[in-house]
């Protein structure tokens, strides 16, 4: 019997996978449906009401199960939540599920481990062969230490919901991601002001390229890596500009060296003066913010849309081989020491979507189905991981020294090593 912790888009195609595979197995959820984040209902979900993709729906569906015709090119997130509804209905997999549950610890005992949970108030443990972890990996925010004292609202991101949050207020947003572009484009049409503090460059794509959502096309022709970089670099400054145009630093990295923002209309805002680029914050007192470059500007409100930390709180960091800014594993899946523990959908890539996510779970599945058959390729692929543990899948790009890119990966290199892995175990 194996456990699943979490019922989003990565615990649901765990237990698909673990089903497919005639694996028996327990799910945990702390909400009391599927959805994980992308159900703005779930008490701990840090949705916002107009979050929408920024990947298409064709690119981020699951293969076997698309979403339906009439979904938006880029999904909002209420249709989200339907689509993992029946997701989970269609593969008969909410009866696998103990909702309204939180695991409480997940500790090692004999050849297996010990999870722990809590409902109600009321806690029992179970004894399971393995355990697959697919909480997420957006749950807890990274709240830097800002330099001085402000007395106006600060928040972070994940407690922004709605747009009336910003009425009449003059508005500084800390952060230039793809959340804090959204949230910007928001309070363009509530606040009295908006600024946006960014640190760093950015690569901004348009989510529409000659009618077509922008990442679904090319990838029928395979280039160098540098020169795709250089190329698309220039096709996106032919149809957007350089950062720079807008007020903004530009990136001091090649395109696809850290995540993009998908996102034009915060330029168009920036390009009409509805939305102040700022620099780093340098300072703080009262409601008076001083930045970097001498500039001050007094703020009801401070948004830190800073993102979020890797964070598994019900097991010891040391168990999950932590490394820095995130546990040290083998396709940022396998365990190197672990033969039954699973850090599922601990990854991101441009263009992955939920397909590249599936895969893992199938390769998981496989394994173990082949694990408990004592095949000689489960025994080769528990050496390999032993080896490989850490190992980079970045394509030969340099990806940026940050927190959030600790678990980053080239997808085309990633996805041909799950199914090299996925070939040997047939």
């Amino acid at each position: 019997m194996y456990a699943v912790i979490g019922a989003g888009p990565m615990g649901l195609a765990s237990a698909r996978n673990l089903s497919k595979q005639g694996l028996p197995f327990v799910g945990y959820e702390l909400n009391n449906d599927v959805g994980g984040l992308w159900d703005i209902d779930n008490p701990h979900s840090t949705m916002y009401e107009t979050a929408h993709l920024i990947s298409s729906k064709r690119m981020t569906e699951f293969r076997e199960f698309p979403m339906d015709e009439r979904v938006a090119t880029y999904p909002h997130h209420a249709e989200l939540k339907q689509y993992f509804q029946d997701y989970a209905r269609h593969f008969d997999l909410y009866r696998h599920y103990r909702f309204g549950t939180r695991v409480v610890s997940v500790t090692p005992e004999g050849e297996g481990w010990r999870v722990t949970a809590e409902k109600d108030g009321n806690q029992d443990s179970r004894y399971f062969d393995g355990v697959l972890i697919a909480s997420g990996t957006l749950h807890t925010p990274n709240r830097p230490t800002l330099p001085g004292q402000f007395e106006g609202e600060l928040l972070h991101a994940c407690d922004y919901r709605d747009p009336v949050l910003f009425k009449d207020k003059r508005v500084l947003i800390v952060g230039c991601g793809n959340s804090a572009c959204d949230m910007a484009v928001d309070a363009v049409h509530q606040a009295k002001r908006v600024d946006l503090s960014v640190r760093r460059g950015y690569y901004f794509l348009p989510k529409f390229i000659g009618g077509r959502p922008s990442d679904a096309i090319g990838g029928k022709l395979k280039l160098p890596r540098r020169l795709k970089q250089r190329l698309d670099a220039w096709l996106i400054r032919m149809i957007i500009g350089r950062p720079s145009d807008y007020g903004l630093p530009d990136p001091d990295y090649r395109l696809y060296e850290a995540h993009p923002v998908v996102n034009s209309l915060v330029l168009h805002h920036l390009g009409h003066g509805d939305i102040t680029p700022r620099s780093d914050i340098a300072s703080m007192h009262g409601r008076t913010v001083t930045f970097t470059d001498g500039a001050q500007a007094e703020y009801d409100l401070i948004l830190l849309a800073t993102g979020y930390k890797l964070d598994y709180p019900f097991i010891d960091s040391a168990l999950l081989n932590w490394r820095g800014a995130a546990p040290s594993l083998y396709l940022n899946l396998f365990h190197p020491h672990y033969d039954n523990l699973f850090m599922m959908g601990m990854i991101e890539a441009a263009g992955l979507g939920w397909e590249g996510r599936n895969e893992q779970a199938e390769l998981v599945a496989l394994y173990l189905k082949r694990r408990a058959e004592g095949h000689p390729a489960a025994r080769e692929l528990a050496r390999l991981k032993r080896e490989r543990a850490g190992q980079s899948l970045d394509g030969g790009y340099h990806y940026l020294k940050l927190s959030r890119m600790a678990y980053y990966v080239h997808k085309d290199s990633y996805r041909a090593e799950l199914a090299k892995q996925r070939q040997a175990l047939q």
